[in-house]
């Protein structure tokens, strides 16, 4: 095989979007720039950016006659093959559009796609686990199913044979819509299974007593690479968007001996697809079932400010609002001296810049991650009979047991808990007030 041949091909795209009135210029021109990314990470190459002003979509093809007789003759004149609008598109948009972007005397197609559709490519491309793939298709199916478009006889009457095809038979569309409903179905089952077994490891995790963490934030803050430095996990870190899709947890021991299991989640992007979020529902739900939120964000990027307010948006939406809080300004080492923004409700004490890749700062961080973990937990003494073996054993498996000493016919247990564990055996913690201390 020569070099060439090694090479993967980079496909050539025409990246588009509209300016409304209603919209901040600035801001489409922001999110022109992660759809060019975005390309990228799929393994494109914008060969052009194109806006168009207009007062709303067109809509029967998204774009004026004007911007797509421009557009037309620039695919066919410079080989692009593919476009990529910056919005999401109706089926008939992409038909027509396709229509009339058709170039004959080339004999190339220009296919045409929108944001969600290259983001659930990255998505399929990323995806490495069982329930990742699984996420990944029924996002796809759900999204593609209300777009099947049919074209001359491909979607006529499913053919028997008869000259003319006579008969009301079901036509091509609607056998390929059944086909997906009854895919999505049987994949909602297998993903059901796997989210059963995700509930209990979490149960498992919660009868432990070990604080849970989810690194959180926007596509390609860090997240990955934090998680490397503190734990050598090796998982993969690349400035990519979307580099992980699968959450990864592993227990981290804190400089004065507390644990903590840290957990990488899938990164948040603006305009995330809904039936995105509704797929991925259970990985992103590590973030509502946390005890602790670690917020990172790229303080390097120009946009910062608005992928700290889409994270915060969406850890509202998920119901991890709330919860202890920690905001990591990432890859400070770049970025200057002046921060972004500042998050809505997190105090200064819980700011913190750094850099996740040289880990510069991050020993500050450590140092406030184990406070806000032993702030979760006490240390309790409990006055248990010795005949009640079955309260004691209970205790091991939703406690941290350190000591058990036996005074007559007590078992005098000190035990470090958390809220619930204190909830399950307080009638077992005589004068709580005296006996509880924070560890």
């Amino acid at each position: 095989m020569t070099e060439t041949e090694k090479k993967p091909v980079i496909e050539l795209a025409a990246v588009v979007g509209l300016i409304t009135p209603a919209d901040d210029e600035r801001a489409v021109e922001a999110s022109l720039d992660e759809l060019e990314r975005l390309l990228e990470t799929a393994g494109g190459r914008a060969a052009v950016r194109m806006m168009q002003a207009r007062e709303a979509p067109d809509v029967r093809t998204f774009l004026g006659s004007g911007k797509l007789r421009e557009l037309k003759e620039f695919c066919a004149g410079n080989g692009v093959s593919l476009v990529v609008c910056d919005a999401e598109l109706s089926p008939s948009q992409i038909r027509n559009m396709e229509d009339l972007l058709d170039d004959g005397d080339s004999g190339q197609p220009v296919r045409v796609i929108d944001r969600s559709m290259l983001i659930l490519d990255i998505f399929a491309l990323h995806a490495t686990s069982a329930e990742g793939k699984l996420q990944v298709e029924i996002a796809q199916l759900r999204y593609t199913a209300p777009r099947l478009i049919g074209k001359g006889l491909a979607m006529s009457r499913q053919q028997g044979g008869n000259i003319a095809m006579r008969g009301p038979g079901e036509t091509k569309l609607e056998s390929d819509r059944r086909h997906i409903r009854r895919r999505i179905q049987a994949l909602e089952e297998q993903l059901a299974d796997i989210e059963k077994r995700r509930a209990t490891r979490r149960k498992q995790r919660d009868r432990s007593g070990i604080a849970v963490a989810a690194i959180v934030g926007y596509t390609n803050a860090g997240k990955s690479t934090l998680l490397n430095r503190l734990t050598d996990a090796g998982i993969l870190a690349e400035d990519k968007l979307f580099a992980t899709l699968d959450p990864t947890t592993r227990r981290f021991l804190l400089p004065h001996g507390s644990e903590v299991l840290l957990v990488d989640t899938v990164g948040f992007i603006r305009n995330l697809p809904h039936h995105l979020i509704k797929a991925f529902r259970s990985t992103l739900e590590e973030a509502a079932n946390a005890d602790i939120v670690i917020m990172m964000t790229d303080a390097s990027d120009p946009e910062a400010a608005a992928q700290l307010e889409v994270t915060e948006t969406l850890l509202d939406e998920l119901g991890a609002a709330g919860k202890p809080t920690l905001c990591l300004f990432n890859k400070c080492d770049l970025a200057g001296e002046q921060l972004p923004a500042l998050p809505r409700a997190v105090p200064q004490e819980n700011i913190f810049c750094l850099s996740a890749r040289t880990g510069e700062n991050t020993e500050a961080f450590v140092n406030r991650l184990e406070e806000l973990v032993e702030a979760q937990t006490s240390r309790v003494t409990l006055l248990i009979p010795q005949e009640r073996q079955d309260v004691i054993a209970k205790l091991y498996r939703f406690a941290r047991v350190e000591q058990i000493d036996y005074e007559g016919e007590t078992a005098v247990v000190t035990a470090v808990c958390d809220g619930r564990a204190r909830g399950m055996f307080r009638e077992w913690i005589p004068a709580r007030s005296s006996f509880e201390q924070n560890c």
